[in-house]
């Protein structure tokens, strides 16, 4: 008679191990692989398999495939990537229009790409960087870079995301105002690939009133998405 496994205890050095090697697994076999073949791979007890993926899942590490057969990796995964990956090298053609728009402005100017449901940062102003780009990853729809990202994929039906499509019809760019930091806020203007959608952008962060009469801003802002877009997409 086969003795029961022990329940899986989140705290135990082992289960996280297995855990990760669970994810790794699934990197590496590919969407759609099953808990069976998981087991079989790591030589992981099926219960203790079956258990691991279905925490990972409701923590979204992983994600069911769409005929609940398999696995594959989830968004959390793609979030953790956007934050550790290190940026593309943008070419010193695209510097240099970066650079204009930021001394003409005076403010952080970014340039991001949206690859695969993510903001992936290419360059964030040194001189005024980023406010927290682990939660820009974590949480795109409370910025102007991922509303406009979450637009281009469709996404819509939030207050939020109804204001960013009032506001990219309006003035052709997404915005933040007051939401985050009282004083501060933020834009984006899709950067488009050749059949018009927003593959980025390049964005705006500062005073808040720059972003609530943003006409200066964009005034920039627009000619460096126009010259970026032949040089990045």
């Amino acid at each position: 008679m086969m003795r029961e496994q022990p329940a899986l205890a989140a705290r135990q050095p082992g289960a996280v191990h297995s855990a990760l090697a669970v994810l790794e697994a699934v990197a590496q076999l590919g969407a759609g692989v099953s808990a069976q073949r998981l087991s079989a791979e790591l030589g992981l007890p099926r219960a203790t398999t079956y258990r691991l993926v279905n925490l990972l899942v409701e923590d979204e590490y992983l994600v069911r495939t769409p005929d609940l057969t398999g696995f594959a990796l989830g968004a959390k995964v793609a979030q953790l990537a956007a934050v550790v990956a290190p940026p593309a090298r943008l070419s010193s053609a695209a510097r240099a229009v970066l650079a204009e728009a930021r001394s003409a402005l005076r403010g952080g100017v970014h340039v991001a790409l949206f690859v695969d449901g993510r903001i992936a940062v290419l360059d964030a102003d040194p001189d005024f960087p980023l406010s927290d780009e682990a939660r820009l990853a974590r949480e795109p729809a409370r910025y102007a870079l991922g509303r406009l990202m979450l637009l281009s994929q469709g996404d819509a039906g939030t207050p939020e995301l109804e204001r960013a499509r009032d506001d990219l019809a309006r003035w052709g760019a997404t915005r933040q105002s007051g939401e985050l930091v009282a004083a501060s806020g933020c834009l984006a203007v899709p950067i488009r690939d050749a059949s018009g959608l927003a593959a980025g952008a390049v964005a705006f962060s500062g005073p808040r009133h720059r972003v609530d009469e943003p006409g200066d801003v964009l005034s920039a802002l627009r000619p460096a998405a126009d010259a970026l877009a032949p040089l990045m997409v």
